[in-house]
C-alpha cells in the first residue's frame, strides 16, 4: 500500500498498544463505528505479523464477503472489454475465488506458478523504500480490510480489492509482473530519497494508472484503474499523453481521486522499452542529471 495513504487513514499504536486507523472526514465509513473498529482490528492484526509466520487470517463478515462479490460481479464484463489481454488471461490461470475473500495466504499459494510472488499484510502506510525494495524479493506489501459495503465499488484508499483483484492479476503476467520487481530491483539501487519518489511516481502512472493501445484499442494495465469499477468506465474519456519519464516523475496526483491525466503507450513493446529500460538502469546520477536538463531546457 503506497505512502500517500498515510495522508489519508493514517495508522498509529497508543501507549496502551491499541491500534487505530484515523479515517478522514469525507472517508464512507468516517462515521460508522463498527466500521472503524473493524479497520482497528484488522489492521491490528497485520501489526502484529511477524515475517515467517503464516498472514493473519481474517474471518470476515457476510457484509465484507458481499462486497467482494459485488466487485468481483461487476468489474468481470469491464475487464473483458478494457483490460489488456494479459490481464484478462491472468484472471482466468489465477482462478481467484469469486464468492469469498481469499487470505493473503491463498493467494500467494495461487501466484505460486505465475511468477512465484508471496503477498505480506500491512497494517496501512509502508514506506517507499520498504514497498518497493520488497518488490525485488517478489513480495507485496498488501492490506487485508474492505471498503465500506455502503459504497461497494469505490474505495479512496487501496484495499483488498485494489491489492489482490488488481495488482494479484497484474503479478502473474509475465510483462507487467516483472516490471514489479524491475521496480523493486531499481529502488534497491537508489540510494536518495528524491529519485525514490521519482520511481515511485514513474510506477504510480504506469504499473497503477496505466493505458495502452492494444488492437486499435485503448485499454488499461494500471492496477488502480482494473480494481476500479468506476475508473474503468471513464479512463477512456480521460486526457492521455505519450509515456514521458520526465511528466510521470514529477507530476503531483492525488490517490484519492480519478486520475484526469493518463499516459498512453502505443503497444507492450513500448512499455517495455520505456519503462522497463528506466527499471533496469536509473540511478541516482541519471535521474537527477533528467530533472536538470529539464530546468535548463
Amino acid at each position: 500500500m503506497f505512502e500517500e495513504a498515510q495522508l489519508y487513514s493514517p495508522v498509529t499504536t497508543g501507549d496502551g498498544g491499541e491500534v487505530t486507523v484515523h479515517l478522514h472526514d469525507g472517508h464512507p465509513g468516517a462515521n460508522d463505528p463498527e466500521y472503524r473498529r473493524r479497520r482497528n482490528e484488522i489492521a491490528a492484526a497485520a501489526l502484529a505479523w511477524r515475517p515467517g509466520a503464516p498472514a493473519p487470517r481474517i474471518d470476515y463478515a457476510e457484509g465484507e464477503e458481499e462486497v467482494w462479490r459485488t466487485v468481483c460481479r461487476e468489474l468481470a464484463p469491464r475487464h473483458e472489454r478494457l483490460a489488456v489481454s494479459e490481464f484478462r488471461d491472468a484472471v482466468g490461470r489465477v482462478a481467484l475465488p469469486v464468492n469469498r475473500i481469499p487470505g493473503l495466504d491463498d493467494v500467494s499459494a495461487r501466484l505460486a506458478a505465475h511468477g512465484g510472488w508471496r503477498y505480506v499484510p500491512a497494517a496501512g502506510l509502508v514506506d517507499l523504500r520498504t514497498f518497493y525494495g520488497a518488490l525485488a524479493d517478489r513480495r507485496f506489501h498488501s492490506t487485508q480490510y474492505v471498503r465500506h459495503g455502503a459504497m461497494a465499488l469505490y474505495t479512496p484508499e487501496p484495499d483488498i480489492v485494489h491489492e489482490v483483484i488488481g495488482h494479484g492479476h497484474l503479478l502473474a503476467t509475465p510483462t507487467f509482473g516483472e516490471l514489479h520487481r524491475r521496480a523493486g530491483v531499481a529502488a534497491r539501487r537508489l540510494e536518495r530519497e528524491d529519485s525514490l519518489r521519482f520511481l515511485s511516481r514513474v510506477f504510480w502512472f504506469t504499473l497503477e494508472f496505466g493505458v495502452v493501445v492494444e488492437d486499435g484499442d485503448l485499454r488499461a494495465y494500471g492496477a488502480g484503474i482494473l480494481s476500479s469499477y468506476g475508473e474503468l468506465g471513464e479512463f477512456r474519456g480521460m486526457q492521455t499523453r505519450p509515456l514521458n519519464l520526465l511528466e510521470m516523475g514529477t507530476a503531483e496526483y492525488d490517490i484519492t481521486r480519478y486520475q484526469p491525466v493518463l499516459y498512453r503507450a502505443q503497444s507492450i513493446a513500448e512499455i517495455e522499452a520505456v519503462i522497463g529500460a528506466f527499471f533496469d538502469t536509473c540511478t541516482d546520477e541519471s535521474i537527477e542529471e533528467l530533472c536538470r536538463e529539464h530546468a535548463v531546457a
